[in-house]
């Protein structure tokens, strides 16, 4: 068993600071109270390593007041985001990097949040394993504002059941208590919770509902959890209610935490949109269970929100600017739902001729007068009656831009390829063995 009498000394060695000093550089984000950025972190790295090990080793390190900001939810309403300073975020990056390979080994392997080699893909394969096996009732748990109801007491305990070194149970219960600086410069004291925004707040998550993991598993359930958000599969509707009242009273009494109620209940996994996927189940013609994993719904108004942002009536820079901004944020968009699987393909193909029709629509209002449309759509290959016709219309961009002499003659499809990400070209890319089958079919 590892010795945890004297984990202060990791903590504040000077390789341990600077590594994480480093994570915090490349993760960069906002500055804290203090003002101070990354990149001022960086150019003074030595000397902050230096000053903070030596305060930890002495115990005289304070962190600093963490500045509250608000970030709008995609689904309405306001987040609460904490920023500590740079060093604050530093010390917790340290912490983490100490006791993650301490905890992580006991926790559940259904856990799959802010851990390493797990995350989201991880959790939607074991779920799709779940309902395959016939699981095909979700007890869809949420819990309300968790990060803000987390009881200090009851996570420095669990701490200290593996921690003895009762100077890092202390620099924790600092870290829990640092004041909160609001956007009007009040100062708030803080009595619970964890604020979300510092390298420590996911890894506390875990702590936490790992005494929920071991009683689901006690309990012989079949679950995925990711952070606070976890998936119960269970075979009937009645045992689905049976457990979500239990789980309602274990957490309510025993963990203190609040359930939300809007957001949780006993559904059918097309109705569930967990970590951005839905799930359809259907019969194989050998009796067995096809799951089908295609974007939420709500995954989908996202990113069609997005690309309306992305690509404005008013755009002033050239298309080629818009059109690789825009690809960026496709590419890592369909890295994310790369597991969905081949059912997905018409959704992201009427997608893909979505943001065609956008991009040509930002074409059109370029050209501003109808005689300029014309002479550069006949320039690009359309017929000169089918220009005149789009040209001078009477119509808008939005819908000059599914006339003929758009979108088939002057910018069709093939025009795009090579200059724009395609969803559905990006998806087969990334499921090369599926890309293969569908060929043998074809075939």
């Amino acid at each position: 068993m590892t010795d945890t009498s004297r984990l202060l000394e990791d903590v504040a060695s000077e390789a341990n600071l600077a590594t994480a000093l480093l994570n915090v550089v490349r993760n960069k984000g906002a500055p804290g109270v203090d003002g101070q950025t990354v990149e001022a972190a960086e150019a003074k790295a030595p000397s902050i390593i230096a000053r903070l090990r030596r305060d930890l080793l002495e115990g005289r390190y304070r962190p600093g007041a963490v500045r509250r900001v608000w970030l709008p939810k995609p689904g309405g309403g306001e987040r609460a985001l904490g920023i500590p300073n740079v060093v604050d975020r530093t010390v917790q990056q340290a912490v983490l990097q100490v006791l993650e390979s301490i905890f992580d080994p006991f926790f559940h392997d259904s856990s799959h949040g802010f851990r390493s080699r797990r995350g989201a893909h991880t959790a939607i394969a074991e779920a799709t394993s779940y309902l395959q096996d016939g699981y095909q009732t979700v007890v869809d748990l949420d819990l309300a504002q968790f990060f803000d109801h987390v009881h200090h007491q009851r996570l420095l305990a669990r701490i200290a059941q593996r921690v003895t070194d009762r100077r890092i149970i202390r620099l924790i219960r600092l870290m829990l208590t640092a004041a909160v600086t609001m956007p009007d410069g009040t100062r708030v004291a803080v009595r619970e919770g964890t604020p979300q925004g510092g390298p420590l707040s996911p890894f506390f998550s875990n702590i936490v509902l790992d005494e929920l993991d071991q009683e689901l598993a006690r309990r012989g359930l079949r679950f995925v959890r990711y952070a606070d958000d976890a998936n119960i599969f269970v075979r009937s509707e009645r045992a689905g209610l049976r457990v979500m009242d239990s789980l309602r009273q274990f957490l309510e009494t025993r963990m203190r935490l609040p359930v939300n109620e809007a957001k949780s209940g006993v559904r059918k996994p097309d109705e569930v949109a967990f970590l951005g996927f839905s799930f359809r189940c259907s019969r194989k013609e050998d009796g067995g269970t096809h799951v089908a994993v295609f974007p939420a719904a709500k995954a989908v108004r996202r990113l069609k929100a997005i690309i309306r942002e992305m690509t404005p009536p008013n755009w002033g820079r050239s298309i080629s600017a818009c059109m690789e901004g825009l690809g960026r944020y496709l590419n890592g968009w369909i890295a994310f739902f790369r597991l969905s699987t081949p059912e997905a393909v018409d959704g992201l193909r009427v997608i893909d001729a979505h943001i065609r029709r956008r991009i040509r629509a930002i074409i059109v209002r370029h050209r501003k007068r109808p005689r300029f449309l014309f002479r550069h759509l006949v320039s690009k290959g359309a017929s000169p009656r089918a220009a005149a016709s789009c040209a001078f219309c009477g119509k808008r961009a939005w819908a000059k831009s599914n006339r003929s002499a758009v979108s088939v003659q002057a910018y069709p499809p093939s025009w795009f390829q090579g200059r724009l990400v395609s969803l559905q070209a990006r998806w087969f890319a990334l499921n090369p063995p599926l890309v293969s089958d569908q060929l043998a079919l074809a075939l």
